[in-house]
């Protein structure tokens, strides 16, 4: 089940949920590069390799950017796999589109809020562990989902679904129902390997400005926008 973290923030650019991790690697790799490097020195630098890389896949990267009126940002780093038009969702109670981002091992596995809001609901769902590429793995994989009422008069609600994938099998969300959320700000975090969804309302001037196979980053692509709200422009830093 998702993982609540209260203090989302960290003086180092760590994120604090991936300590553990980083912490048992570092004795456990340590050690093994320590005793093949007393054998035979080169045979020490896989082991360094692989400690470099969990504390890569750990990482949290400060972010600042100008959002404009109606703009969505994208709730993780990696590849866009799919942009679908849903004749119906349930949630947000209408046409919407759905945009699937696909997080690979060495991706930012931060997770960001898209907008401006209040946290309606936050729900988990048990399931399976498909390869976070494959099409039905958002519907069918372990899951956890945020319905986010934007900040008027951006339309809502919006979605935004965690999902696990085939390596991945633990999400973390410190956000809560109720919880106030500035577009870009860190939310959580899925470790090793995974797949984040953004639903959005479809409305007759709902711009989609990323396209499939194209890289985006959390808190910094704008990847929709949603045409004739007019609002003050934000800058976040997160």
């Amino acid at each position: 089940m998702p993982t609540e973290v209260k203090s989302p923030n960290f003086p180092l650019p760590i994120a604090p949920e991936g300590l553990r991790e980083i912490a048992i690697s570092t004795v456990i790799l340590g050690a093994l590069a320590g005793l093949a490097g007393w054998l035979f020195w080169p045979a020490a630098i896989p082991f360094a390799v692989v400690w470099l890389w969990v504390l890569s896949f750990f990482r949290d990267p400060c972010r600042e950017r100008t959002f404009g009126p109606g703009d969505l940002c994208a709730a993780a780093d990696g590849r866009v796999t799919e942009i679908v038009q849903l004749a119906e969702h349930e949630a947000v109670g209408g046409p919407a589109i759905r945009i699937g981002i696909f997080l690979s091992l060495f991706n930012v596995h931060v997770n960001r809020s898209p907008c401006a809001g209040t946290v309606r609901k936050v729900t988990y769902k048990p399931g399976r562990f498909l390869d976070a590429r494959h099409p039905d793995s958002g519907r069918l994989n372990e899951s956890n989902t945020l319905l986010i009422d934007p900040d008027g008069p951006l339309p809502g609600p919006i979605e935004v679904r965690q999902v696990a994938g085939l390596v991945a099998r633990r999400i973390i969300c410190h956000a809560l129902e109720s919880y106030r959320l500035e577009i870009g700000q860190r939310f959580g975090l899925i470790k090793f390997g995974s797949r984040t969804e953004l639903i959005v309302p479809k409305l007759d001037n709902t711009e989609i400005l990323v396209r499939v196979g194209e890289k985006v980053r959390g808190g910094l692509t704008i990847v929709a926008r949603q045409g004739g709200v007019e609002m003050g422009i934000s800058t976040q830093r997160t």
